[in-house]
């Protein structure tokens, strides 16, 4: 696939980086000559130098034959226009762009982007998207990561092995006559740096960090048997009251959750917007940083504080500061990926990853297949995807267990006529299912094949 990328910061550099790997064709455009230096000495990508809205530079960085077009500039106008050109003097065929401004996507001008005004097959509002992420933590306290898939009826968990879990040193099929009933499996284990997908042999150790996939109303209880009864948050304080922290106070109160939410902004004439626009949130003038503030806002009686600014330093240190006055857990957002190595031993209990988050979204469209769904796990080391199986995938009609699926492949769950099915080895999975899929790295490629269209189709 050849693609052309506006934009070499975090989030271009991170999608340049996967689809290199991947052996596509690869062209980076960005304004700044030290970051397309960057792609340029570090990626099998072509970098270039220049605007990327521009004909001329689009033109040099190969559109005229690019198969896609991702524009994820840090201004939503450059992003717009780049689609643009490339749709009306390049014919790409599919154009992405990551639009940050909620001007654009509401509702009532929902004709914007389309074939006739605005041609963007795919807009990603990483505001949205990470607003959206933070919720999920925020309705599942013990989960250090959430994802849903199929209509919302299953999700994908993240959960930490402590010392005191109780399914530790237990083999994964001794799990499976233990509670037979429990509509969960774990499809992913990360111990260390390492992750792989376990056998029925396998079992946990103190420290993991368990992938399991569940029927969403089992989640609870599978985060239970793991030792996580953390109860929900009755007291939030929300250190950030840009666009992804006022989106997550609108939403609590949109969707009337119980907990009460003090917001924390440290520019006045935002606090002041946005304490006119919510109606039940208390928003404090001050920093995080500032003990004085988190004292006013009760951290001490907290059960969360949730770190939003788009400061990594910021958040993490308000997020330390919290639970040393007192807050009972927290949850910071990381851009920068050096600073979520040490997460654990700063006392940071999740963290959400901005990028990565932008980069599944993007993965979900670069994939091919009938795929619906993708979420990319610890910076590409495996994905979570989600796909419908078609009448003439190799899937269809056969027992798992005669499938000779690669060992670094897991099917974590089916979901069929609108029901959950927990995948056995005599499980035959059947054409128009949409299989929920834990695969590493090494076999997403052998995920698009088992869900491409063949030509017999036609």
């Amino acid at each position: 696939m050849r693609v052309v990328i506006c934009g070499a910061g975090q989030v271009g550099y991170g999608i340049a980086e996967r689809l290199a790997s991947e052996r596509n064709d690869v062209s980076v455009i960005d304004t700044s000559r030290s970051l397309v230096q960057n792609i340029r000495d570090n990626l099998d990508a072509r970098g270039f130098v220049g605007h990327g809205a521009h004909p001329d530079v689009l033109a040099e960085a190969g559109a005229e034959q690019a198969d896609m077009i991702i524009a994820v500039t840090l201004h939503d106008e450059v992003n717009m226009v780049a689609c643009q050109v490339a749709h009306s003097l390049f014919n790409v065929p599919t154009k992405i762009a990551r639009i940050r401004s909620q001007s654009y996507l509401r509702s009532h001008w929902q004709d914007l982007f389309s074939t006739d005004n605005m041609p963007i097959d795919v807009i990603i509002s990483p505001e949205v998207e990470v607003g959206e992420m933070a919720l999920r933590r925020i309705a599942l306290p013990g989960a250090m990561d959430v994802v849903r898939f199929a209509d919302d009826t299953i999700a994908m968990v993240a959960i930490e092995c402590r010392d005191d879990c109780p399914v530790v040193d237990t083999p994964l099929a001794q799990l499976t006559d233990l509670f037979p009933d429990l509509k969960a499996t774990v499809v992913g284990i990360l111990r260390g740096d390492k992750l792989f997908v376990p056998a029925s042999s396998d079992q946990m150790v103190a420290g993991d960090i368990a992938y399991v996939v569940a029927e969403r109303s089992h989640v609870k209880r599978t985060l239970g048997l793991f030792g996580h009864e953390e109860p929900e948050a009755g007291r939030i304080v929300i250190v950030g009251g840009g666009n992804i922290g006022f989106y997550v106070a609108q939403q609590m109160e949109k969707r009337s959750l119980g907990a009460k939410i003090r917001v924390l902004e440290t520019k006045h004439e935002r606090a002041v917007t946005i304490a006119d626009s919510l109606k039940r949130t208390i928003v404090l003038h001050g920093s995080g940083l500032d003990q004085t503030i988190l004292n006013e806002a009760d951290i001490a009686e907290a059960d969360l504080l949730v770190a939003l600014t788009n400061d990594d330093k910021v958040n993490i240190l308000s997020s330390v500061m919290a639970k040393r006055l007192g807050c009972k857990g927290n949850l910071a957002l990381l851009n920068d990926p050096d600073y979520q190595t040490f997460t654990r031993t700063l006392g940071i209990d999740a963290f959400i990853n901005p990028r990565s988050v932008t980069i599944s979204r993007v993965l979900q469209h670069v994939r091919r297949g009938r795929i619906r769904a993708v979420h990319s796990i610890q910076n590409g080391l495996a994905e979570a995807i989600e796909a419908e199986a078609l009448e003439t995938s190799p899937l269809v009609g056969t027992p798992l267990r005669d499938l000779n699926l690669p060992h670094n492949l897991r099917v974590g769950a089916i979901y069929r006529n609108g029901q959950f099915v927990r995948p056995d080895g005599q499980t035959k999975i059947k054409a128009k299912d949409r299989v929920v899929i834990f695969a590493a790295a090494g076999a997403v490629r052998h995920v698009e094949q088992l869900f491409r269209v063949s030509l017999e189709f036609f």
